[in-house]
């Protein structure tokens, strides 16, 4: 069987990292974007089954990277996963407006219960 592919999106290559590494030792494939627009080119390039993503990025926030993943027939069935710090009801709002699976706050979870959040997601 496969492994499944996880795009992270995130422009903090040390936390990236670390969700890589928790990511891979669950048996995932990982893939890495540190902007929004490089995001973009690799999901369509790698067909992720998940996205975790960063909403505070260069080139290309993750509101305009949700934005465009789901008007695109090509990517609208891929589940995305917040990965933020933005804690605001309205941004969490926006996003599941848009169309994220889930909203994890980094300050508040650890790597372990955003895998579980993915697993879930996933299942």
């Amino acid at each position: 069987m496969s492994k499944q592919r996880i795009l992270i999106i995130e422009d903090d290559g040390f936390l990236a990292s670390i969700y890589a590494q928790k990511l891979e030792v669950e048996g995932f494939e990982v893939s890495f974007a540190t902007n929004g627009e490089d995001g973009i080119k690799l999901a369509h390039k790698d067909s992720p089954d998940l996205v975790l993503l960063d909403l505070l990025m260069p080139k290309m926030n993750g509101f305009e990277v949700l934005e465009q993943m789901k008007a695109d027939s090509s990517l609208t069935s891929i589940p995305v996963l917040i990965l933020t710090n933005l804690g605001q009801k309205e941004d969490v709002e926006r996003c599941i407006k848009l169309g994220a699976a889930g909203y994890v706050i980094k300050a508040h979870s650890l790597p372990h219960e955003t895998v579980r959040r993915i697993k879930e997601i996933l299942a």
